[in-house]
């Protein structure tokens, strides 16, 4: 009987570890965003969102103390025209796949900096997932000219 005790102790405590071994499902890498100019209101994070389960998550929301209000924003040219705006319900991370956050497509929105971004400094930023739940990193600022990735020609821009 003690035994039986014993065994449904560590079953109850392995049931419950379940949601840290979630968090682990999610990694981030590469997280970076670039300086801005004095005066600047709004900023950007990028990264790349790698989802090691086999059960697809969503990306919902996002927290720093760096700006008063962060959104996860998607930029895409629609007929020769830029639009940003910030993606309803969340951004889906597939099963086993990954999403990458980058200048000229999907990004974390920095509004109402506290601060300029300067380059050489880090900050903190927690992303919240559906499943895997929060997942705190720290996001180096790069110089201004930083490009990870080119962006595409700009023309107009719209922001929604």
């Amino acid at each position: 009987m003690r035994y039986l005790s014993k065994l449904a102790l560590a079953a109850v405590l392995m049931v419950a570890a379940v949601p840290a071994f979630a968090q682990s499902s999610i990694q981030i890498e590469k997280p970076w965003a670039r300086a801005t100019p004095a005066g600047a209101k709004t900023g950007a994070a990028y990264m790349t969102i790698d989802n090691k389960s086999n059960v697809a998550d969503r990306l919902i929301g996002v927290s720093s103390d760096v700006a008063k209000t962060l959104q996860i924003h998607e930029m895409k040219v629609v007929e020769g025209t830029m639009k940003m705006r910030e993606i309803p319900g969340g951004l889906p991370v597939p099963a086993g796949g990954s999403v990458v956050l980058k200048p000229g497509g999907f990004h974390v929105m920095l509004i109402e900096l506290n601060q300029p971004l300067k380059a050489g400094e880090t900050f903190p930023l927690t992303l919240v997932f559906e499943k895997a739940g929060k997942v705190s990193i720290k996001v180096p600022v790069e110089a201004m000219r930083a490009s990870h990735d080119s962006m595409p020609g700009m023309g107009h821009m719209e922001m929604k």
